[in-house]
């Protein structure tokens, strides 16, 4: 049976974690003089994914 291949836009976005799966948060890459401090603070760091996504990640990624 041959390898399967992974999305490689989803192996660039998505880590996987004992706790789920992971990504970095949308709305921080451009134009952030506009945007508020809290709001820049808000979207640092990792966020886990939604359960209901959890399955598409995972046969994107091969897991």
């Amino acid at each position: 049976m041959p390898k399967l291949k992974s999305n490689s836009g989803a192996a660039k976005r998505f880590k996987k974690r004992a706790s789920g799966y992971k990504h970095r948060q949308s709305f921080r890459n451009h134009i952030l003089t506009k945007k508020p401090t809290k709001r820049k603070r808000h979207l640092r760091g990792m966020k886990t994914v939604a359960a209901a996504d959890t399955p598409l990640i995972k046969r994107m990624l091969g897991d």
